[in-house]
């Protein structure tokens, strides 16, 4: 497969807009999912440490904010699933959080390690996402995941720290939450992703219904390589329902339509951690993935040995 990574990467850090892909001849772009959650503990310095190591070409953070108004990395709804303590993250000031140990529930991946969970005699700080863009230095863009319910107070904490460090134009917003949208429209250098809702609706009229209606361009958009759904079916005297394990949305019609008006669509798959998913998005002509382990994927973008 011939590599546009680099190009890709250019054009992502000068304006997050994709380059145009050509099916079965581009390398998508390797993005470091909560900074590499396989390699290290996931959202710390450390693991964007290592991401960068291993050459991820971009990294997507998740962000929420403490009790006084200071952008933090963390995912989880509760402290209690990484850390040693328990409580929503906006219970704790920033101060408070950076004592907070969010390696403490990371587990070995080889089970017979001698020390299974080994960052708990290594704290790993909560940080801040102003110190993880210093760390960053513009080197690969940012993707921020805003994993809070809608609340424009989020928005204008990391619209400040962004305005500070200078990395709009690194950055790209994306949420689960539909309502963020507008709120990120109140700042004109945000740039962000379609929304979720979007981006399902569009892949499920080609699926169910041969239908296309592309997005607007420039715009990125991501959604899973395969997703759990449920399609309920609604009679006179009950619901049918069949639950789909891994149902498949990105299919080559799906990319067509997507790009059906400009090629300046950028196409993020999510959940690609093998070289078989990664090859597939490959084909698939996806701009980029969203990998847990930088360091695995490190090998899959190596040119093939000559024989």
């Amino acid at each position: 497969m011939k590599s546009h990574t680099p190009v890709l990467a250019a054009l992502l850090a000068a304006a997050l807009l994709p380059a145009a892909t050509a099916c079965a001849g581009n390398r998508p772009l390797i993005v470091a999912h909560r900074g590499g959650t396989a390699d290290y503990p996931e959202n710390t310095l450390l693991a964007i440490r290592g991401a960068l190591g291993n050459r991820a070409g971009a990294m997507w953070l998740s962000v929420q904010l403490s009790a006084d108004g200071v952008p933090v990395l963390y995912r989880p709804q509760d402290l209690s699933a990484l850390t040693e303590t328990s409580g929503p993250v906006s219970q704790y000031t920033a101060a408070q959080l950076a004592g907070f140990n969010a390696g403490y529930q990371f587990r070995d991946p080889d089970p017979n390690a001698a020390v299974p969970y080994p960052y708990r005699a290594r704290p790993q700080p909560l940080p801040s996402l102003d110190a993880a863009l210093q760390l960053i230095g513009g080197r690969v863009p940012v993707m921020l995941d805003l994993k809070t319910a809608p609340d424009q107070r989020v928005v204008d904490a990391v619209a400040q720290v962004l305005e500070r460090r200078q990395a709009w134009r690194n950055t790209q917003f994306y949420s689960t939450e539909a309502g963020f949208d507008a709120m990120l429209a109140r700042h004109p250098k945000a740039r962000r992703f379609e929304t979720r809702d979007a981006t399902r609706g569009r892949l499920l009229q080609v699926a169910l219904e041969q239908r296309c209606e592309p997005p607007p361009a420039p715009v990125w958009t991501a959604f899973e390589l395969r997703r759990r759904l449920e399609v309920s079916e609604t009679f006179t005297l009950g619901q049918g329902v069949t639950d789909l394990a891994a149902a498949s949305l990105w299919t080559p019609q799906a990319v067509a339509c997507f790009r059906e008006r400009s090629a300046a669509v950028g196409i993020l798959v999510i959940g690609v951690n093998s070289s078989d998913d990664y090859r597939r998005a490959a084909m698939l002509g996806a701009d980029a993935v969203l990998v847990d382990s930088p360091a695995a994927a490190r090998q899959w973008t190596l040119p093939p040995r000559r024989p």
